[in-house]
C-alpha cells in the first residue's frame, strides 16, 4: 500500500516575511501549530515585529537575513534555519520583487534581477527544502507565492510576468517529481492584496473601491494566508500540482479588464 505521509516536522519557513504576505503567513502559521523560520532582505525591524507574533501564538522562530539576488549561497538559508529549528515541514516560497517598465525599455540587470529573485531564488530554496524533506521520508509541504500574472499578462510587466509563470509551471513539475516522497507543491496566486508591494500597507482593502473585481475591493494579506495554511496541513495531502488564485474573481473577468476598470457597468451585460 502507498505509504502515509502525515507527520511531517511542525516547522515551516517563509522567506520575505518580515511585512504584507509573508507576515501574515508566518503568523498564520504558528497559529495552526508550526515553529516558524523568518527572513528578509531589509527590513530587520518588520522581521523582528513578525517573530514577536508568532512567539506570542507560542511558537518558536528564528529570523535570518535572505538576499535573493546573491545566489546560489543565498539559499543556504534554508538549511540554516530548518537546522535551528530542528526540522523542515513546509517551504512558502513568499519573498519576490517587481519592475514597471515595458520590455522594449527594460534592462538585462533589472530582468536578471527580478528573475533571480521571483524564479531562481524560489527554484534554489525548493530545491533544499525538498531535499531535506525527502531525506526525513516525513513528506512535507512546498508553497510558491505566485501572482495573477501567473495565469495573465499586463503591461509593462514583462520580467514579473516571466518569472511567476515560470514558477507556476515549475511548481507543476516539482509536483509531479514529488508527490511519491509525500512533498505536495502547490502555488498561490494573489491578486491586488493591500501591502507595501502593491503601496497599499495598512489600507483596510473593505474601504477601497474595485468596481472591475467581482468581490469588488482589494484583499487581505490574511485572506491569503488562510489558503496557505489550509495547503500546509496533513489533511490537504490529496492537492497537489495546482494553482489558487486569491484574487476576487479578477481573472474571471479576462478581457473584461478587471481591477483598472472605473465603474461597475459590466455587471449589466
Amino acid at each position: 500500500m502507498p505509504k502515509r505521509f502525515e507527520n511531517y516536522d511542525r516547522v515551516a519557513v517563509i522567506t520575505g516575511s518580515d511585512s504584507g504576505i509573508g507576515e501574515a503567513t508566518a503568523v498564520a502559521l504558528a497559529v495552526s501549530g508550526f515553529d516558524i523560520g523568518v527572513t528578509y532582505r531589509s527590513d530587520k525591524t518588520g522581521a523582528e515585529s513578525t517573530a514577536e507574533k508568532v512567539r506570542a501564538a507560542g511558537r518558536r522562530c528564528e529570523v535570518r537575513h535572505l538576499d535573493l539576488t546573491d545566489l546560489p549561497g543565498a539559499a543556504a538559508v534554508i538549511d540554516e534555519l530548518a537546522d535551528a529549528l530542528g526540522g523542515l515541514g513546509v517551504l512558502v516560497n513568499n519573498a519576490g520583487t517587481g519592475i514597471r517598465t515595458p520590455v522594449v525599455d527594460t534592462g538585462f540587470e533589472q530582468w536578471r534581477q527580478v528573475l533571480s529573485v521571483d524564479l531562481d531564488g524560489p527554484f534554489l530554496c525548493a530545491q533544499r527544502a525538498a531535499r531535506r524533506m525527502i531525506t526525513s521520508g516525513r513528506g512535507g509541504r512546498i508553497i510558491n507565492i505566485t501572482s495573477v500574472h501567473e495565469h495573465a499578462p499586463r503591461i509593462g510587466a514583462g520580467a514579473y510576468c516571466a518569472a511567476k509563470g515560470g514558477l507556476g509551471l515549475l511548481t507543476k513539475v516539482m509536483a509531479q517529481e514529488l508527490a511519491e516522497h509525500g512533498i505536495t507543491v502547490n502555488a498561490v496566486a494573489p491578486g491586488e492584496i493591500a501591502t507595501p508591494m502593491t503601496d497599499n500597507e495598512d489600507v483596510d482593502p473593505h474601504g477601497v473601491e474595485r468596481p472591475g473585481v467581482p468581490v469588488g475591493r482589494p484583499g487581505d494579506a490574511n485572506e491569503v494566508a488562510a489558503v496557505v495554511a489550509l495547503l500546509a496541513e496533513p489533511r490537504a495531502a490529496y492537492v497537489t500540482g495546482a494553482s489558487w488564485p486569491v484574487d476576487g474573481g479578477m481573472l474571471l473577468m479576462g478581457p473584461q479588464a478587471g481591477s483598472h476598470l472605473k465603474s461597475g457597468d459590466w455587471r449589466n451585460g
